[in-house]
């Protein structure tokens, strides 16, 4: 049986105590030493990026001459020098593009829908975000680039999974341990062709 939700567990205290705006970032650096997906003077897109964590970890391993841009439906605090936040909603990809001037290296989702409490629908609507994600991955990454999705597990995720390995030269998927003990998150790390 899972544990009950905590608001201030163990990641959300380690967060506060080192300076990250949410315990989310732990998930990234976790998926970033096992991956190795971050590097100096990336280019970085990070779609659903609020409130910044992701943001946070990303501005400092690709430092000064890098570049993170973020995208969100909510306003995003400034971070730092090389981080540029946007208001908008991913799901346009013409918005996007009006936004992104260049090819990017990788391509990072913590996404997640307003959930509804009745699991098959939070779950598709997990499947069409990263949907959405995975085809503005297409557009504007460098060849060879990555991207990294959050996806809720559920009945439509081995049929996602085999729509990207159609696409995409390599599917790997993790999960992480600072996911929530409740969570039936995953992510998956692609890498284009």
């Amino acid at each position: 049986m899972p544990k009950r939700y905590t608001p201030n567990d163990k990641w959300s205290q380690k967060a506060a105590e080192e300076g990250y705006r949410a315990r989310s970032v732990y998930k990234l650096k976790e998926l970033d030493e096992k991956f190795n997906l971050l590097s100096t003077g990336m280019i970085v897109l990070d779609l659903g990026a609020a409130p910044g964590s992701w943001l946070q970890y990303a501005s400092e391993k690709v430092g000064p001459k890098g570049k993170v841009i973020g995208i969100d439906l909510k306003e995003i605090e400034s971070i730092a020098p090389n981080v540029s936040t946007y208001v908008q909603d991913i799901t346009d990809t013409d918005a996007v593009q009006k936004i992104i001037d260049t090819n990017v290296d990788i391509i990072l989702s913590d996404l997640a829908p307003k959930t509804s409490g009745v699991r098959d629908v939070d779950q598709w609507h997990s499947i069409e975000l990263s949907q959405a994600v995975a085809k503005t991955a297409q557009k504007f990454l460098k060849s060879g680039g990555m991207c990294v999705l959050k996806v809720l597990r559920g009945g439509d995720f081995d049929e996602f999974l085999k729509e990207l390995k159609s696409t995409w030269k390599s599917v790997k998927i993790a999960d992480v341990k600072a996911s929530r003990d409740r969570s039936n998150e995953i992510y998956i790390i692609l890498k284009q062709k």
